[in-house]
Formats: C-alpha cells, sequence, structure tokens
C-alpha cells in the first residue's frame, strides 16, 4: 500500500528498491563495486553451472573432484540448515502480522459505525441549539434587564443592612470587617447624599464609625497589645483618615516603650553576667532575639503604615538611633568583660551573630547608621582584643623568664630525677613555649578572618586588621617587646631592684640572636600566609626587626662579659686591698683566690661553651704554659739600675717604660664581643686582669709580696692562655702586673723562674 500511494522519490523504501535494482541491472554490488562477470564464479549473478563443470573436468583430478562435491554438498546441507532456523524463527511472527492485520481491519469497521453516530448527533444537538437561540432571542434583553435590577437590588440591600452589619462587628471588636465595609459604601454614600434615604444611612454608619474610631484611639493609647495589633489598628485609623502625624508620634511613643522595656531586661542581665558567669553568646543572643527583632518589626510596622508619608522618615531615623545608640552601649559593656584570652570563639561567634542581625536594618532602613556603628564595635573589639593578646604574651614571656631564673637558682648536684636542665635545655624549652604561645595566639585571631564570618569580608578585616592589627600590633610589638625587655637587664643592679643571674644573660642574648638568624623570619612568614598579609600600608620590615634583635643580644652579650668580669675582678680586688703586701712571708704556694680565679674562668667556658660557638684563635707557641715573663727582664732593668739610683735614675726608668708602651699595642678593655666563646672568655679575662692591675698599681710591696705576685701571675699564665683569642694579650697583660708590682716594690728582688714553676706545679 505504501509503495502504491507514496512517490518513489518521497518514500526512502522506494528509492533503496530502485537503487538495488540499478546496481543489479549493472553488476554491481552494495559497496558500489562492479560485480564479475565470470560465469565459473559460483558467488557472482552470471554463474554457468555446465561451463564451471567442464572447466573443474578439465582441470581437476578424480580425487580433488570427490573432495570438492563432499565440500559442495557439506555447503549444501549448512544452507539449507540455516534456511529451516530461519523460517522457523520468523514463522511465529508472520502469524502474528496476520492476526494484527485482521483485528485492525475490524477495529477501523466497528469505529467508522461509531464516527458516523456521532456526526448525526452532533447535527441533531446544531439543530436544537439553533431552534432554542431563536426561541429566547427575544426575551434575551429582558432577561439582561432584570439582572441588572437584581445586582442594584443586592446593593441596596447592603447599603441599608450596613447600619446593623457595622454595629455588629463593633460588638464583636471585628474592626477590620467593619472598616472595609465601610470603605466600600462610602464612595455611594458620599455620592447619593443629597437623597434623604441615603443621607439617614450615611449619617447612622457616621456616628457608628466615630464610636469605632474612638475605641481604636483608646486601644491604641494602652498600649498593652502586641506590636502587631497596635500596627493594625494603626493601620485601621488611617484608613479612617486619622492624622497621620499624630499617629506617627503615637506609634513610635509606644514603640519605645517596649523597646525601652527590652533594654532593661537586658541591662539587668548584664549585671547579672558579671555575677554568673554568664558567656557573651547568650547575652548577645537575647539581644538579637529581643530588642533587635522587635527593632526590626517596628520599622517595618512603620514603614508600611507610613509609606505614603515620607516626611516622617527623618523621625524614624532619630528613633532607631537614640534606641541602637543605648543598645550598643550595652553590649560594649559587656564586650569589655570578656578579657580572658582561653578560647576565642563565644566572642567571634557572638559578635558575628550580633554583626549579621544588625544587616537586617540595613535592608529595613536604607541610609541608617546602625549597621556602620554595629561594625564599628565589631573593630573595636577586635582591637581590643589584640592588646588583651598582646599583653598575655608579655605575661607569658615574663612567666617564662621568671621559671627559667627560678630553673638557674636550683642548687645543683641534684638526683636525675631533679636534676636542673643545661642552658640548651633551657633555651630551647623557653624558644618552644613562647613560639607556640604566639602560634596559639594567632590561631585564635585568626577566626576573625574565617570565611564564615559575615564581618570578614570587610574592608578592614580584609587589609588592615591584618596588616596594622595583627602583624604590627601584635607580633612586631611582641618581638620588639622580647628585645626591648631584655635590653633591660643590661641596666644597673638599682634601677632593677635586684642583679640578674649572668647565665640569664648569657642565655638571653642566645635568644635574641637566635630570634635574628631564623625566628623573626619564620615568625613574620607563618603570619603573612596566614592571614594573607597584603603590604600595601608601611610594616616594618623584617631586616629593621633583625636588626633590633641582634643589637639587643649584642648589648646582652656585652653586658654578661662586664658582669663576670666584675665578678672575679672583685674577688682579685678583695684579694689585694685586704693583705699586707709588704710585710708578707716568702711564697710557698699560690694563692686560693688565683685558684678560684682559674676555676670559676673554667666554668665560665664551660657555660658559654653551651650556647655558642668556639671562634677562631691566633696559632699558639709550643711553650705557652711555661713563657717566661718578659717583664721579667724589665724588672731586672730596673734592678740593675737600682743599686745607683739618682734623682734621674727614677724619671730615666718610668722614661723608658712610657715609650714601651707607646709602641705596644693597644688593649681595648670593654670592646663588643663577637658571638662566640673565645671572644666572651677574652673580654672577661681583660676585665679581669685590667682590675688586677689597677688594684697592684695602689698598692705597695715588699720582697717577698712582690715574689707572691709573680707566683699568682705565672700560675693565671699556665691557664688563662688557652681561653683567650690571642696568648699575647694575657702574656701583656701580667707583664704590666708584675712590672708595675716590681715598680712600686720596696726591695724588688724577684723570685728565680725555676722556683716559681715548682710552686706553680705543686699548686
Amino acid at each position: 500500500m505504501s509503495s502504491a500511494t507514496t512517490p518513489p522519490d518521497s518514500d526512502p523504501t522506494g528509492r533503496r528498491q530502485v537503487h538495488s535494482m540499478l546496481k543489479l541491472y549493472y553488476g554491481m554490488n552494495e559497496e558500489g563495486k562492479v560485480e564479475s562477470l565470470d560465469p565459473c564464479d559460483i558467488n557472482g549473478p552470471h554463474f554457468d553451472p555446465e561451463v564451471y563443470l567442464n572447466k573443474l573436468r578439465k582441470e581437476c583430478s578424480l580425487g580433488e573432484l570427490m573432495d570438492h562435491e563432499s565440500c559442495t554438498v557439506k555447503q549444501i546441507r549448512s544452507l539449507d540448515s540455516d534456511m529451516q532456523t530461519l523460517v522457523y524463527e520468523n514463522y511465529n511472527k508472520f502469524i502474528s502480522a496476520t492476526d494484527t492485520i485482521r483485528k485492525m481491519k475490524n477495529d477501523f469497521k466497528k469505529m467508522e459505525d461509531e464516527m458516523d453516530c456521532l456526526s448525526a448527533n452532533m447535527a441533531a444537538i446544531t439543530e436544537f441549539s439553533a431552534h432554542i437561540s431563536g426561541t429566547l432571542q427575544d426575551q434575551h434583553a429582558q432577561i439582561t434587564k432584570l439582572s441588572g435590577v437584581h445586582t442594584l437590588l443586592r446593593k441596596l440591600q447592603f447599603l441599608f443592612e450596613l447600619p446593623a452589619r457595622l454595629n455588629k462587628c463593633l460588638e464583636l471588636q471585628a474592626y477590620a470587617q467593619a472598616v472595609s465595609a465601610h470603605r466600600r459604601a462610602r464612595c455611594v454614600l458620599q455620592q447619593y447624599s443629597h437623597m434623604p434615604s441615603f443621607r439617614g444611612i450615611q449619617d447612622d454608619c457616621h456616628v457608628i464609625m466615630e464610636q469605632l474610631a474612638q475605641q481604636l484611639r483608646q486601644k491604641f493609647r494602652d498600649g498593652g497589645s502586641s506590636a502587631k495589633d497596635l500596627s493594625e489598628c494603626v493601620e485601621l485609623l488611617l484608613q479612617l483618615d486619622e492624622p497621620a502625624e499624630e499617629l506617627c508620634d503615637k506609634f513610635l511613643s509606644h514603640a519605645q516603650s517596649r523597646l525601652e522595656a527590652d533594654l532593661q531586661g537586658l541591662e539587668a542581665e548584664l549585671i547579672d553576667s558579671l555575677v554568673t558567669d554568664t558567656d557573651i553568646l547568650e547575652f548577645i543572643d537575647r539581644g538579637c532575639n529581643e530588642f533587635v527583632s522587635n527593632l526590626c518589626l517596628v520599622i517595618a510596622s512603620y514603614q508600611e503604615l507610613f509609606i505614603n508619608h515620607p516626611q516622617e522618615g527623618e523621625l524614624l531615623h532619630v528613633f532607631v538611633d537614640t534606641l541602637a545608640a543605648r543598645y550598643f552601649s550595652l553590649v560594649e559593656r559587656r564586650i569589655q568583660e570578656e578579657k580572658g584570652v582561653g578560647d576565642n570563639s563565644l566572642l567571634v561567634r557572638a559578635l558575628d551573630r550580633f554583626h549579621r542581625r544588625l544587616q537586617a536594618i540595613s535592608k529595613l532602613l536604607p541610609g541608617s547608621a546602625v549597621p556602620s556603628q554595629g561594625t564599628e564595635i565589631v573593630v573595636r573589639a577586635a582591637r581590643e582584643r589584640i592588646k588583651q593578646y598582646l599583653s598575655a604574651l608579655q605575661t607569658f614571656y615574663h612567666d617564662s623568664l621568671t621559671d627559667v631564673r627560678q630553673a638557674l637558682a636550683a642548687p645543683r648536684g641534684a638526683t636525675s630525677k631533679d636534676a636542673t636542665p643545661s642552658l640548651p635545655e633551657l633555651l630551647t624549652s623557653l624558644s618552644n613555649f613562647i613560639l607556640n604561645q604566639l602560634k596559639s595566639v594567632l590561631a585564635s585571631v585568626h577566626l576573625f578572618t574565617a570565611k564564615d564570618i559575615t564581618f570578614s569580608n570587610k574592608p578592614y578585616f580584609k587589609g588592615e586588621f591584618c596588616s596594622q592589627g595583627v602583624r604590627e600590633g601584635l607580633v612586631v610589638s611582641f618581638i620588639k617587646f622580647i628585645c626591648q625587655s631584655s635590653r633591660q637587664y643590661c641596666e644597673s643592679a638599682g634601677d632593677r631592684g635586684g642583679s640578674t643571674p649572668p647565665a640569664l644573660l648569657l642565655l638571653l642574648s642566645r635568644l635574641c640572636l637566635d630570634y635574628e638568624t631564623s625566628t623573626i623570619s619564620y615568625i613574620l612568614t607563618l603570619t603573612d600566609e596566614q592571614f594573607l598579609v597584603q603590604h600595601h600600608t608601611p610594616v616594618t620590615p623584617v631586616t629593621a626587626l633583625c636588626a633590633e634583635a641582634r643589637e639587643a643580644a649584642q648589648k646582652l652579650l656585652n653586658h654578661y662579659v662586664k658582669v663576670q668580669g666584675l665578678i672575679i675582678s672583685q674577688m682579685l680586688r678583695k684579694s689585694v686591698e685586704t693583705r699586707d703586701w709588704v710585710n708578707t712571708i716568702e711564697p710557698r704556694n699560690v694563692r686560693a683566690v688565683m685558684k678560684r680565679v682559674v676555676e670559676d674562668t673554667t666554668s665560665i667556658d664551660v657555660q658559654v661553651g653551651l650556647l655558642y660557638e668556639e671562634g677562631v684563635r691566633k696559632a699558639h707557641s709550643s711553650d705557652s704554659s711555661k713563657r717566661t715573663f718578659s717583664v721579667y727582664s724589665s724588672s731586672r732593668q730596673q734592678i740593675r739600675y737600682a743599686p745607683s739610683y739618682t734623682p734621674s735614675a727614677p724619671m730615666d726608668t718610668s722614661l723608658l717604660s712610657n715609650i714601651h708602651k707607646l709602641f705596644s699595642e693597644r688593649i681595648d678593655i670593654f670592646s663588643p664581643v663577637e658571638f662566640n666563646k673565645v671572644s666572651v672568655l677574652t673580654g672577661i679575662i681583660k676585665i679581669s686582669l685590667k682590675t688586677f692591675l689597677e688594684c697592684v698599681r695602689l698598692r705597695t710591696f715588699g720582697r717577698y709580696g712582690l715574689q707572691q705576685i709573680q707566683v699568682d701571675c705565672h700560675y693565671l699564665q699556665m691557664y688563662l692562655w688557652r681561653f683567650v683569642s690571642d696568648e699575647n694579650l694575657v702574656h701583656f697583660l701580667l707583664d704590666e702586673i708584675v712590672g708595675s708590682a716590681a715598680h712600686r716594690c720596696l726591695d724588688p728582688s724577684p723570685m728565680e723562674q725555676s722556683v716559681i714553676e715548682v710552686i706553680c706545679e705543686r699548686g
């Protein structure tokens, strides 16, 4: 049927059939290639059995013919089997298609009968409808007129029943329904007020509405209803043409009394929270859920009621600003009570909720200063929090130093369980405590810039808070505080009310040096990465802080050298001043104070070596410990000159000595110390020996006193040379001491060098 009714050009199936026939005619296969015309091609369309058999008989042997026959039989059987399978598989489909076609014929026959019946019914309906329209056409105008009269009568009935309806609403206090009914009829009554009947209805309604307005005014004055009821009352009075200015003032007056009650309750809770220690989040929640929510409701109601009176908008702004100022005062008082620096999450969550709820006011009342004032409160709270954390870090630092001082003051020789920690352990623990505490503070402060906090996207918290607040106000200030407080330990004992342990000076100098080399860079890098600090505003560079830390370390180390040198110098000074050097006995051993000096110097060497590297020394001579002082020869020169003392002889001797000093290398006693052990010990020994020299210059010596000085100086030479960077410095100062003693000796007879060595080795 399809091929009979559809043109071949438009039917795809027809086009494919025509195409196949053309291919078959021209001997082409499905791929468009020309098919073979060979009559021996058994698969080709031009196959000729006779030609094929003749060719086989000519070309193949008997065995090949037999094999070819068996192969052909197998192929024929296979094709027969495939054909039978194909027929069996499609048999059910053929039967089903036959049944479907037969059923379709029956269904189409039944459908044609139903369509004929439907067509007959539609024709009857059309004829009947035309008959009805013709019959009622004359009465249509009359029906329309009667319908209009009926509508008018219903309106008149509503007007006549209006006074009774209004009285009923007044009794039931259904004020909204009464006002709505009166508004529907007011225009009609006004239009036909010249007619007596309508005039009477209008007068009755006017009296009733006056009573209703009086009740609404009384209800509004009482103010005992909820804010929603008051808003509804004001709306009804406005619909009754009450003066908007008067209603506006009364509405705000009632709202203010309610909001002030909320503020009083909030203030009472503030006082209670100081006693009961209620957390700030509960306080902020109550303020937001009561005062802020009611204030937003008042703003929304006011704008909805007085939307056609824009002149009253300024009054609303003044009203909101006044009450918000009192609320902000309470909030700031509560925030100021948050002085603990433990968990910071409650404060941040409270400020976030406070800031979030105030944003509703900016949407309800555009142009209001309340949201910006609330943001300023959050900003001030963040700044105050940074100050509190800085103060807490400073207190923690002082407490840590107090613990270090107690550990340094602990008695030596305790058991292993209570053993005093060494200086490196104290330095490591102090540095780690400070760094961990600073990291903990940064983590707490970082809550102010968390992504889920609404005020964190404000420009202040993205810029100034991170750079000037956290970086400069907290981290940089704390680093400067460490340097400044460390330098204060270099002040005199009288200024600080007590002496500083030398070990603490050494430890603090190493701490400041470590800060200069690595810690400051690490802390500032950590801060910049954690807070995404953008240096748009001037900030303290890392180099400036490192220079300040190095200056503090240098000053502490210099003071350590001065203190230790003065401690040893004090022993030497007392040992010189408390001895009668003129009448002393012949020396037989080294004085105990010299042994104490060597022991203390060795202890200082060990102490400094725990924190600082060795340093660079000049090459030592092979006989440094047994070197003979050059001053001995100087003394011998003086002794040689002594028998021939004349008035010019002392002058010549002094002149030679002074000339010798002019050309000798100048020793700077209080020169800056380098950050290594050798430089520190060199400074301490210079101060000690210089004090020893000055004390010797103030005394007068006998023969044995000079010999005792010789023994003591040789003993010091045996041990002190290995602590300094240049042994010649020790040789020179000890030479000066012995020479000065010989110069002030009444009987300058020095002891033989061999005897001195025996006494020192035995001592």
